[in-house]
């Protein structure tokens, strides 16, 4: 092959949007869980010396926003960030020699033994310059690791692009998350359709949590996005929140299963003898034969429950 290699792209370089420099403050990076504080602190170690990595992870938990995130930390923040597919990419023709600034390569779980063999020599071509600055992120849905295992990648290749490797969790495994992301999401959301602000009802963040996410962050964008549309209220509530059936009915089998447990049935009990007492609370333990500090006990408890 030479000197270089040639691959698809035209020249790329040009200012960075205003978008692509904002990408550290992007809504799908305000989680909290040890999980993604993790990602972000791999992150600060790796960016300022990054020139090649792969960030894996299902479809829409916001791979192409961390590889902005890594892309303004890293020294090449003032160029441009250049989005490809894998396959695209490898379509076109540039010389390795004058190629400079960020690449990210979508998909590349998705090539073909050829695409593989053609990316492998562009990356050692790329390693073996001296000058020109360079860094090539990409992404996959499948672990490389486990097509080499199954035959169906390149091991070199999956060991030159393992060496700095981001897993992003689905959204199911860090449920931490949702709720801080859902917010600075919604947030985002009114801004752009130049609504007030609008807040979650507490039915809305258990409806939340409940939900799977299959789709990840693009699904939880999706759902805030049109229940804010379709509400009349300052608030999301449960209600508005256009999500499937069997999450309504996994609520209440969690519901019922919740109200027979011994405790939740003593509360409800005592709850009801309170109310015929009109809130009379030594009438009621005198009623229940308890003493008043156990029935401060319970109804803490019971408010402890409903928050």
């Amino acid at each position: 092959m030479g000197n270089t290699a040639r691959i698809a792209i035209s020249p790329i370089l040009k200012n960075p949007s205003e978008n692509e420099c904002q990408a550290a403050v992007h809504p799908k990076l305000a989680g909290t869980s040890p999980a993604w504080l993790r990602i972000l602190k791999q992150v600060e170690l790796v960016a300022p010396n990054i020139q090649c990595a792969i960030v894996e992870g299902d479809p829409g938990v916001g791979k192409e926003t961390l590889a902005r995130y890594i892309h303004s930390r890293s020294p090449l923040r003032q160029q441009a960030f250049l989005r490809c597919d894998a396959r695209e990419f490898l379509l076109r023709e540039i010389d390795t020699a004058s190629l400079i600034g960020f690449v990210y390569l979508d998909r590349v779980d998705l090539l073909a033994a050829p695409g593989q063999g053609l990316l492998l020599a562009t990356l050692k071509c790329l390693r073996a310059r001296t000058s020109g600055a360079f860094a090539m992120l990409v992404s996959s849905q499948t672990p490389l690791g486990t097509l080499t295992l199954q035959g169906r990648y390149l091991p070199d290749l999956a060991f030159h692009l393992n060496a700095v490797r981001f897993a992003i969790p689905p959204l199911r495994e860090r449920r931490e998350d949702i709720i801080p992301i859902a917010k600075a999401m919604l947030h985002q959301i009114c801004r752009r359709y130049q609504q007030q602000a609008h807040s979650l009802s507490s039915g809305a963040i258990r409806r939340l949590l409940q939900h799977h996410w299959p789709g990840n962050l693009r699904e939880l964008q999706s759902v805030l996005e049109s229940a804010l549309l379709n509400t009349e209220f300052g608030h999301l509530r449960a209600e508005d929140l256009p999500l499937a059936e069997e999450d309504r009915r996994q609520a209440q089998s969690t519901t019922l299963a919740d109200d027979l447990l011994l405790e939740t049935a003593v509360c409800k009990h005592v709850q009801y003898v309170l109310h015929l007492n009109g809130g009379n609370k030594l009438r009621t333990a005198h009623q229940l034969g308890i003493s008043r500090s156990t029935l401060y006990r319970v109804l803490d408890r019971k408010s402890v429950a409903m928050a």
